[in-house]
């Protein structure tokens, strides 16, 4: 039988553990290829309990000298905070901002604004890796990010003598997702590949599953992830690692998926 090399995803199952809101783009990735997709939402993108930090310091938005966005979720509530004080994306005009990948710097620039910096590595330790240490001394830096995030960033470039305010701009929760569907299907052997974007989108999955190990719940389905991050924090909950993308993408991985599944 000949491979189809346009289709190479054809026959297979892949989870989608992204919000619902989100997995659009690698929903139609995987389908273009070939793959059937089977959408189970992790995650839920939700305001903050409270506004109030945000909107202080986007109110003295014109006092920062650099404005870093972790992830395209934090970049319309920002905005949306910004037209709030009555202020527009030209206040931000002597900002330098940096983006921590492709996707949030593409999402700013359908916005007007535009990156001075996107690293090569799309991974807190890759922007900073793309920063002058010296030169951060005395800049005030502004991040808004999610309620539960990583604090190298924020932490190292306070290191390099910056003074950093980090600011809640959105929430991640557990959506009500059914669970019996996906089990059956881990029962019957039809799940061939779990895709994690995130840490967040492994750890909610564990929860949903009553804090299961990884590798009982998925029963030998190939554990999937965007980067070296999600790929341990899969490890740390008792997961096996089968394919981790090389680009730090949504395009990346479903490349690492489709090549995982080329015939030798």
């Amino acid at each position: 039988m000949i491979a189809d090399t346009k289709r190479p995803l054809a026959g297979k199952r892949i989870v989608v553990t992204r919000a619902r809101s989100q997995a659009g783009a690698l929903a139609e990735r995987i389908e273009k290829l070939g793959g059937e997709v089977i959408e189970f939402p992790t995650i839920d993108i939700q305001p903050p309990e409270s506004f109030a930090a945000l909107d202080r310091a986007v109110a003295a938005i014109e006092s920062y000298d650099w404005l870093f966005f972790t992830s395209v979720n934090s970049v319309d509530p920002f905005l949306s905070r910004l037209c709030g004080v009555g202020k527009s994306k030209h206040a931000l005009a002597q900002l330098q901002i940096g983006a921590i990948g492709s996707e949030t710097a593409k999402k700013l620039t359908t916005v007007g604004l535009k990156s001075c910096l996107v690293p090569e590595r799309f991974q807190a330790e890759g922007m900073l890796e793309a920063i002058d240490a010296e030169c951060m001394r005395g800049k005030r830096v502004l991040i808004p990010r999610a309620a539960e995030a990583r604090e190298v960033l924020p932490e190292t470039l306070r290191a390099w003598g910056a003074s950093v305010d980090v600011v809640i701009a959105y929430r991640t929760a557990i959506p009500a997702t059914a669970v019996a569907p996906l089990v059956n299907l881990f029962k019957q052997g039809r799940i061939d590949v779990i895709t994690f974007t995130s840490s967040s989108t492994v750890r909610n999955f564990v929860r949903l599953f009553e804090g299961r190990r990884l590798d009982e719940i998925c029963q030998g389905g190939a554990i999937a992830c965007i980067g070296p991050i999600t790929a341990q924090t899969v490890t740390d909950l008792g997961g096996h690692v089968t394919i981790v993308a090389r680009e730090f993408t949504m395009a990346g991985l479903v490349q690492a998926i489709a090549d995982y599944f080329e015939p030798e």
